[in-house]
């Protein structure tokens, strides 16, 4: 069903902003209270939408950051170019308004009856649909084994680090550094490639589910070394930014 159909039968409404959390120096998550909520899948995202003084209205896409019957968030990244990414992070504050419509997707979710294990990828604030689906993994209680690989700059770009420290029982947390590693760093300190791959992706002969987000090239590095590992296309599912990273 292509996204404009399905747009056209949802209804814009006002959220509350119920609370903010800065998750690093650019990144922060924003909770909403929103009264007309239907639910949502893990994995899915919604339209905001603002407008200035003079009419002019600009319309990113934002992946929900909270699990199925968590308040609804949404975790932002900075972009100094950006139209919209600014005013969310640095101007909005609690209690303001916040124009949506959601929730949109129906590919990229998962849920406990979809079984595993489930292999996530994330690289950079595409952590934030897979956030969702670790959130909805714990409330569920499931039983499916799950490994996360994170790809982040840095330590100081590590977003939801403190959570990602202490994750929930039959989750496992491997993270890369790229960019810069703290002295004493244990950790992957390279580029998302086969070998990593290989190390951290569960054995084909387990019926794996995989989920990856991030830059467009990181996605299509991460893909196809999970292909080439013996996972089917169609097990892995894709989400890169300028889809639903928002701007």
């Amino acid at each position: 069903m292509a996204r404009a159909a399905l747009r056209g039968r949802l209804t814009w409404q006002i959220a509350v902003v119920a609370d903010v959390v800065n998750e690093t120096a650019r990144v922060r998550t924003i909770v909403l209270d929103v009264a007309d909520w239907p639910g949502h899948r893990a994995g899915q995202h919604l339209d905001i939408r603002l407008t200035a003084e003079d009419g002019y209205r600009a319309e990113r896409e934002y992946s929900i950051a909270s699990a199925p019957g968590e308040p609804v968030a949404i975790t932002v990244e900075r972009l100094d170019d950006g139209e919209v990414s600014p005013y969310l992070t640095d101007e909005l504050r609690v209690g303001d308004g916040l124009e949506l419509r959601g929730p949109i997707g129906g590919y990229f979710v998962w849920g406990p009856e979809d079984g595993g294990p489930l292999l996530l990828v994330a690289g950079g604030s595409g952590i934030v649909p897979l956030r969702a689906m670790l959130h909805h993994h714990r409330r569920s209680r499931s039983d499916v084994p799950v490994r996360l690989l994170y790809s982040s700059r840095s330590l100081a770009d590590v977003i939801y680090r403190d959570e990602l420290d202490e994750p929930a029982t039959g989750v496992e947390v491997f993270h890369t550094l790229t960019r810069e590693q703290p002295p004493g760093w244990t950790g992957y300190a390279r580029r998302v490639d086969a070998a990593l791959l290989s190390e951290v992706a569960w054995p084909t002969g387990e019926d794996p589910r995989a989920f990856v987000c991030g830059p467009t090239s990181f996605v299509e590095t991460v893909a196809s070394g999970l292909v080439a590992l013996g996972y089917p296309p169609e097990g892995v599912k894709t989400e890169r930014f300028g889809a639903t990273g928002g701007r």
